[in-house]
């Protein structure tokens, strides 16, 4: 594989830029190109000219030469990616020194060992990719069989890729994310290698483990899996470091530590992970943030994290993260009671919903202009677009959604003096709440409501309790609603 795809200037770019610990973005601002076309570049859909090459470097404060010297290394790594030993990779480093004529540099030996991870961290991941290939397409039983039975799919990278893979597969699918964490925990364990970087790597697929356990639910599985990754993440900090990103070991901990309603200690992991990621996380865990203070009601502090998220989310392009990021954006502008400033971007969001594909997007999206019709006092249009969105909920058993949009629902009528369709909305709730078995205490808060409504008791007040009850009673089954 290293003969067919040689080291290019496009690829030079992206091992220097990443070696030096520079993100695109502050590598766009140091040059004046626009970051999506440095993208571009590193990825080859641009051609790169040795002069604007040249002239990047220099924005790097790197000479000319380095460029030379990289090729030369970089081609070296690429022939001998079977052979990553410090001794070849010593013998490599001299080399691309002499090239450049540094050699009483450090700054070179430092940056050519980096450049040395980078690369062979990218041959690495593609042969995984090419071995997940032929793994996704069985069952998961064979699978584990294969890769016990197959000393070639026991590698790090191949356990990275099936870590990010139950990521993905956690938005919609707990029980495929865990199969798929324990996948690449298995591989792990089988791997050959130093013990302290095998450790790492097992620390690593621990903690997606541990992330698919606080998916399914089981908050207590969740903590006995992170405690195991974080004893062998400790134990393997003598290994290679440069490979795995320690950002995501910290970032779905700090989800853990959300999902138990224990906010201060989720903040303060996502800080120290923003601070040891070179990039690929930033945007994750600046999303997170930005839901943990929706959660705590602080919106304004939610809106600044989503705003820095902003310029990294563009750059991607990726129609998924943009639409969740506007979105959120959206609606914690809502909840300030920005309802004019949120319904002129309504049609941008409605494009890139209709591109994502996902029709609960589409259903969140019509939620919010429900809600900016109340807030623009357009109550008839609201109670339409409400009481559809509530039926929705309902056909996609998404229990915590429907009861929002049925009190919130409820509220307008009560402002009508509209009691009957407040005690219908109530009466055919609280069923399909104990249909999914909801948590007890939430269940008792709705029949409170129920009752209220069968006794043409329900207030404004109560009304407005229970929607900030049930928003934060989602991520806490302990939570109970004071009456007053």
């Amino acid at each position: 594989m290293a003969d067919k795809v040689p080291p290019s200037l496009n690829l030079t770019l992206m091992y220097l830029r990443s070696a030096l610990g520079w993100r695109q973005q502050k590598l766009a601002e140091a040059t004046g190109i626009a970051a999506n076309l440095l993208s571009d570049y590193e990825r080859g859909r641009k051609t790169l000219s040795r002069e604007r090459l040249e002239t990047i470097v220099a924005a790097m404060d790197l000479p000319s030469s380095t460029i030379d010297g990289a090729l030369l290394f970089l081609r070296s790594v690429y022939a001998a990616a079977e052979d990553p030993g410090p001794a070849a990779q010593k013998l490599r480093i001299e080399a691309a020194a002499v090239q450049t004529g540094q050699i009483t540099s450090n700054f070179t030996r430092t940056l050519f060992g980096k450049l040395s991870s980078e690369a062979r961290g990218f041959l690495a991941r593609e042969r995984a990719a090419a071995m997940w290939e032929r793994l996704r397409r069985l069952a998961p039983e064979q699978r584990r069989l294969r890769v016990e039975s197959t000393p070639d799919l026991r590698s790090w990278a191949l356990c990275e890729l099936l870590c990010e893979e139950s990521l993905k597969a956690a938005a919609d699918n707990a029980d495929r994310a865990l199969e798929l964490a324990s996948l690449a925990l298995r591989g792990a364990e089988l791997m050959p290698g130093e013990e302290a970087w095998r450790s790492r790597v097992q620390g690593y697929a621990w903690a997606h483990i541990g992330n698919a356990r606080r998916v399914r639910g089981d908050l207590p599985g969740a903590e006995e899996a992170f405690r195991h990754a974080s004893k062998l993440w400790e134990a393997g900090e003598i290994g290679d470091l440069t490979l795995l990103n320690e950002a995501r070991v910290l970032g779905v901990k700090a989800s853990l530590r959300q999902s138990q309603r224990r906010f201060p200690e989720a903040l303060e992991l996502l800080d120290r992970a923003l601070a040891v990621d070179e990039g690929p996380e930033t945007r994750y865990l600046l999303l997170n943030k930005a839901r943990i203070f929706e959660e705590l009601g602080r919106f304004d502090a939610a809106i600044a994290e989503l705003r820095r998220a902003a310029p990294l989310v563009e750059l991607e392009g990726e129609p998924r993260f943009l639409l969740a990021l506007r979105l959120n954006l959206a609606v914690n502008l809502s909840l300030m009671g920005r309802h004019g400033e949120v319904e002129s971007a309504i049609p941008e969001l409605r494009k890139l919903a209709a591109g994502a594909g996902n029709h609960l997007d589409l259903v969140r999206l019509r939620w919010l202009e429900g809600r900016i019709a109340v807030g623009m006092e357009r109550r008839q249009e609201a109670i339409k677009i409400l009481s559809r969105v509530r039926e929705e909920f309902t056909s996609l058993n998404i229990a915590y959604d429907m009861a929002l949009v049925s009190l919130e629902l409820a509220e307008l009528y009560l402002e009508e003096g509209r009691t009957a369709e407040v005690r219908a909305l109530a009466r055919q709730t609280v069923p399909i709440f104990e249909a999914q078995g909801v948590h007890r205490e939430a269940l008792a808060a709705l029949k409170l409501f129920n009752n209220a409504a069968e006794h043409e008791a329900v207030t404004l007040d109560l009304a407005k309790r229970l929607i900030a009850y049930f928003l934060r009673a989602r991520h806490d089954p302990g939570l109970r609603f004071e009456e007053v």
